[in-house]
């Protein structure tokens, strides 16, 4: 039989496919023989040579360390100088909320620590506050990471580092001392590195299917736990279009219009610049339709633009070009409302060896979640602004995540639970994104990785906080003004 000849050629299809986004190096090499999981794993088993497990309970506090309150400011050139004030409030709560908005400060640090170089698509801004339910568009409740800004691809160790030096930090915050903070960063190490290695042993259309759903959170959960759980679920199912139309909107000559809050919730007619801004939002949401699918975009266009308002939200985002957009479809029962959401570019972008196969910042955000969440909304998309790129999602979406207390320290029974979720999603996300087995086989079996990363994240605990007592010396000498959420000059 006489072979078809190769119209165009490989060269040229790759070509084409490269143009219109395509991963060209993984079309390359597709359909060729891959190590077996056998290599895979010893291949992660030799870098335990190259890099003790050990090794990442070091963090060396380096004479020459960038000012954190200095990284901060760089930061915040680019964003609303007015909401500047009421970001270094936030960060100034505790040392907790601190940690939370300092994403840039950490992977400066991060980038200096010992790493096995294997990667993943990165969260960039992994805290146990960025975890929570949600719903799939199947309307199921799923537990997952739940924020993406600073997604890149990077290092898997500096997620897991950052999560659990956080753990540490929250169970310090809620009233726990030096052994809880150490077990809280063990659970997630433990946790992750065994489910990491459950997800080495799947084949990858099962990893990619996997997602921890409600009967599999109640299934690993005590019966105390279980009912705190049943409580975050209840409520996130109240936390629907329907619920939030009624919480942020109110009747204007007959006209449902969203409710201010100053200075939180504001619709305003022009920009920090002065130029109005209805023109470039209509834009906006018009790019966006573009980045959608064909279904995606036909459901879209079935509902009206009625009214667009800037919205504060976070810690670390506070200061971002941010707006929410309500939307009706067949009438006032209808509502859909968008988050449009400004995306600089993630604080891993300096330190991280992979390149982007895209210079689109919403674009990063989008690709990121789509790849590591599992079940992200129907309606995430990115789109294009007068000055920065913007990603836009749901901002109402059966929504639910825990709430740490201060001082509340009877909460750290249930939250050991809560750590060991945290680690198992953060392991999936990995799994879906990077070389499951050999990350497995560098993590083995014992408990070293776990003991190791538990004794970097009380030293980073310090080093928190640290840098905490540094931004609020910042505010007493007035190098920094801090303005809470109700007064913003």
């Amino acid at each position: 039989m006489t072979a078809r000849p190769d119209s165009g050629g490989v060269d040229a299809r790759l070509s084409a496919a490269e143009a219109a986004g395509a991963d060209v190096e993984l079309l390359r090499n597709f359909g060729s023989k891959r190590p077996s999981l056998k290599e895979r794993f010893e291949a992660g088993k030799a870098l335990r040579a190259k890099v003790p497990r050990e090794d990442h309970a070091v963090f060396e506090q380096l004479a020459n360390r960038p000012d954190p309150v200095a990284i901060l400011e760089q930061q915040n050139l680019a964003r609303v100088q007015k909401l500047v004030p009421v970001r270094f409030a936030r960060m100034l709560a505790s040392p907790f909320t601190f940690l939370r908005g300092s994403a840039a400060v950490m992977a400066s640090d991060l980038a200096g620590t010992p790493t096995t170089n294997l990667m993943v698509q990165a969260c960039g801004d992994m805290h146990v506050a960025n975890f929570g339910v949600f719903g799939s568009a199947e309307r199921n409740l799923i537990f997952a990471i739940n924020d993406f800004d600073e997604t890149h691809p990077g290092c898997w160790e500096w997620d897991l580092k950052r999560l659990a030096a956080s753990a540490a930090v929250a169970a310090n915050f809620v009233g726990g001392d030096k052994h809880d903070a150490f077990d809280a960063a063990r659970t997630i190490a433990q946790a992750y590195r065994r489910r990491m290695r459950d997800f080495s042993q799947m084949g990858f259309l099962e990893v990619w299917y996997s997602r921890i759903e409600e009967s599999a959170i109640l299934n690993t959960l005590s019966p105390r736990a279980s009912r705190a759980a049943k409580r975050i679920m209840a409520k996130a199912r109240q936390k629907g279009h329907i619920q939030m139309f009624d919480k942020l909107t109110e009747d204007v000559d007959g006209e449902r219009r969203i409710l201010e809050e100053p200075p939180l919730i504001v619709r305003e007619t022009h920009n920090e610049d002065g130029a109005p801004i209805a023109g470039p939002v209509n834009a906006l949401l018009k790019s966006y339709g573009a980045s959608l699918s064909p279904d995606r975009r036909h459901l879209l266009s079935r509902y009206r633009l009625v009214d667009v308002a800037r919205k504060v939200v976070g810690v670390g985002s506070v200061g971002t070009r941010c707006w929410i957009a309500l939307l009706l479809g067949l009438d006032n029962d209808d509502p859909l409302f968008l988050q449009i959401k400004e995306a600089p570019p993630s604080v891993l972008a300096g330190y991280a060896t992979s390149t982007l196969p895209h210079e689109h910042q919403g674009q990063r955000v989008v690709a990121g979640q789509r790849l590591i969440q599992g079940s992200p909304d129907i309606f995430l998309g990115w789109s294009d602004g007068p000055k920065s790129h913007f990603y836009v999602r749901q901002l109402a979406d059966l929504k639910g995540s825990v709430k740490f207390q201060e001082g509340k320290r009877e909460s750290l029974s249930s939250l050991t639970e809560y750590w060991a979720l945290c680690g198992w999603a953060l392991a999936l996300a990995h799994a879906k994104s990077g070389d499951a087995a050999t990350i497995a086989g560098y993590c083995g079996k014992s408990e070293v990785l776990d003991d190791a990363i538990a004794k970097f994240s009380l030293t980073y605990a310090k080093r928190t906080d640290r840098d905490y007592d540094l931004l609020d010396a910042a505010r007493r000498t007035g190098r920094i003004r801090v303005a809470s959420d109700e007064v913003v000059n």
